[in-house]
């Protein structure tokens, strides 16, 4: 397969990104920087890019992609979080900065990929339990979740032919989950004492171990509604 996938460089896009290229897939990755072990790999393709920058990334892509004429798979992995604390304390500008990145840029994505590419089979944007379960202290995080779900929505009205879904992961022990680690215990914030509690055990799994869950998620997802939102724990 031919297989695209941004935030290449650490945690689960990572994972998903070596799990493919050692299945002998191509993978072209688009992160801020290079990691060097997927480097080793003659079928990575790789750009250097920030997506927040909607007009380097429409530019870009298209002269990365120039000599794609198909993509079977699309993951739309990365994204940021801010600061856990209420919604009342977060500012307009940590907002739209969350925004950009979770929802905006894969909109930019999606418009310029479906541009330059003669077709698509399966478009996959990672989403969060956060999204749909209105945690307290996630504020900007689980909004731009819950719009992306609507996006993926939306655009698998207009791309009939390629399968959309917004798929949550599960707990991943990633670089977001060790800034959760490292807050103090606040009986306000319940998720995250139950992510501190998490850690070390199967039930926050590594990079390398989710992306073996997801990609067989992302299988599993086609059999459902184009544009729908799943979530790893619950598919069997």
């Amino acid at each position: 397969m031919n297989i695209f996938i941004t935030g290449t460089s650490s945690g689960l896009g990572f994972g998903l990104a070596k799990h493919y290229l050692e299945n002998r897939h191509s993978v072209f990755g688009i992160s801020r920087k290079i990691n060097p072990d997927l480097n080793a790999f003659p079928n990575f393709d790789f750009l250097v890019q920030d997506i927040s920058n909607f007009n380097e990334v429409e530019t870009n892509l298209f002269s990365f992609l120039k000599e794609v004429e198909n993509l079977d798979l699309v993951i739309l992995n990365a994204g940021i979080l801010n600061g856990i604390k209420d919604l009342k304390d977060t500012s307009l500008e940590e907002i739209k900065k969350v925004m950009d990145v979770n929802v905006w840029a894969n909109k930019i994505l999606i418009d310029t990929l479906f541009n330059s590419v003669k077709k698509i089979g399966q478009v996959v944007a990672v989403s969060s339990g956060a999204s749909v379960s209105g945690a307290r202290g996630w504020n900007a995080y689980s909004i731009s979740k819950a719009a992306l779900n609507m996006l993926i929505s939306l655009y698998a009205k207009e791309f009939t032919e390629t399968h959309f879904c917004a798929l949550a992961p599960g707990l991943v022990d990633t670089g977001m989950q060790d800034y959760i680690y490292s807050l103090e215990d606040n009986e306000k914030y319940p998720v995250v004492q139950r992510l501190k509690q998490a850690k070390g055990t199967p039930g926050m799994p590594t990079p390398g171990e989710a992306a073996v869950l997801f990609s067989s998620a992302i299988e599993m997802a086609k059999k459902e509604e184009s544009g729908i939102f799943l979530d790893v724990r619950k598919l069997k």
